[in-house]
């Protein structure tokens, strides 16, 4: 969600930028959004759970139907000579199939003022192991994504193009682009803070990228050495270039709860910097509490300043890091606004360097547990996520961050009266039977 210091300095182009974001991706060609939310009109105050939330009818069958009549018109008429250029628009992820798809793991019961379904971004691969202080191998890197679109998430942080000498994890960002299995209605973003950045991207095959912001001028300063709106200039071109490219792009915001520097961050300030980020032409903007000093009060007071200035909730995601173990409360609070976008990293991978004792990014895994419980689709499976936190935490040599992962692993390792060793070698029958491969 944030990036290492001064990550950016020497990004791949002239301008120094940051590593890291605040949150940080979404949909390739068959990428998505969130999954419809509560209505984002504006209603004013917010007073506790919302009623369930409405299906959009951008996604029903007969929209779907009408889209497919009017571009088939229309090539018709480009080959009668007869049909004006189109201009170009930045094109915001499809998410029917993935709505289509759905699965409530636990057949809980869905309970009423939560979205139905919710968007789960998977940002380990980049925001988590760029924090992480073993070098791990290309290949196992490229293993990891590929077994995280098995088990279902469908928007998942590949890499970021910026410079090594910060962040080192980050280097074979294009060599890990190049190699991924393509796996149909996943996509896999890549930070891209500048120009260069975004060229090279292009160029190593991504159809999504990602550029972020501060809402703490501070933070900005020291981080990506310029100040808020100069940032927000650096990414025009960025924007500018992926349109034409009709490459989506996603915004993130970093210290929306806090900043090491300055403390509180006014939610005004959280506005403004999200509204140019959608003015721009990002389809959506991630909010992050980069060091985790959230809490459910103070995500109320952002999302309220938020929904209050017009900004849709539908194109609002959320980022928390678990510092202080608010993480979940404060999703909640985001659901109950009708966020339905989350960031999250297997096994709780990452951190944050200005925040002592940081935990990192909310593990995808809790997410999951308590989306279950809510009866919110995610089209995750539990099961085969818990085994790829398992085998990430043995490859960086560390312990499974998440809740839900130490108390699984402990019953099975009580139940099966075995330790699963780093190689997944042949469990008991019926006892971690997904195997990556």
């Amino acid at each position: 969600m944030h990036a290492s210091r001064r990550a950016l300095a020497e990004a791949p182009s002239s301008s120094s930028t940051a590593a890291s974001t605040s949150s940080p991706s979404p949909a390739s060609s068959s990428s998505s959004s969130a999954a419809p939310s509560a209505a984002s009109a504006n209603s004013g105050k917010v007073s506790g759970l919302r009623p369930p939330l409405p299906t959009d009818p951008r996604f029903s069958a007969a929209a779907a139907a009408a889209a497919a009549e009017k571009r088939a018109q229309v090539q018709a008429q480009s080959e009668a000579g007869s049909a004006p250029k189109p201009k170009p628009k930045l094109r915001r992820p499809n998410f029917v199939s993935l709505q289509a798809a759905h699965v409530r793991a636990d057949g809980a019961d869905h309970v009423a003022g939560y979205p139905d379904f919710v968007k789960l971004v998977e940002v380990g691969p980049r925001d988590g192991l760029q924090n992480e202080k073993v070098q791990l191998p290309t290949q196992t890197k490229i293993r990891l994504i590929d077994l995280l679109a098995k088990a279902g998430l469908k928007s998942i942080e590949a890499g970021a193009f910026v410079s090594p000498k910060w962040v080192p994890q980050m280097a074979d960002s294009a060599e890990i682009l190049r190699a991924l299995t393509r796996h149909p209605g996943v996509s896999f973003p890549v930070l891209t803070p500048n120009m260069q950045g975004f060229q090279s991207a292009v160029a190593a095959g991504a159809t999504e990228v990602a550029v972020f912001a501060a809402a703490s001028e501070s933070f900005s300063h020291k981080n990506i050495n310029c100040s808020i709106e100069e940032s927000l200039e650096r990414f025009r071109p960025v924007c500018d270039a992926a349109r034409e490219l009709n490459i989506a792009v996603r915004g993130y915001v970093s210290c929306v709860l806090g900043c090491p520097y300055e403390g509180e961050i006014s939610p005004a300030a959280v506005v403004r910097v999200t509204e140019a980020l959608l003015e721009m032409g990002c389809y959506e903007v991630s909010l992050g509490d980069t060091i985790g000093t959230g809490t459910a009060g103070s995500t109320e007071r952002m999302l309220r300043a938020v929904e209050h200035a017009g900004v849709p909730m539908q194109q609002i995601a959320v980022h928390f890091h678990d510092t202080y173990g608010q993480a979940l409360a404060n999703i909640l609070v985001a659901l109950q606004h009708g966020v339905s976008v989350v960031d999250c990293s297997v096994a709780g991978l990452g951190g944050c360097p200005y925040a002592s004792g940081a935990t990192g990014n909310v593990a995808t895994e809790d997410v999951l547990y308590m989306l279950n419980g809510l009866g919110v689709a995610t089209g995750v499976d539990m099961h085969q996520l818990l085994q790829v936190s398992n085998w990430i935490s043995s490859c960086l040599g560390v312990e499974v961050a998440s809740r839900s992962g130490r108390a699984t692993h402990a019953t099975v390792v009580e139940q099966a009266g075995f330790e699963a060793d780093d190689e997944w070698n042949d469990p008991p029958p019926g006892v971690f039977n997904f195997r990556p491969h």
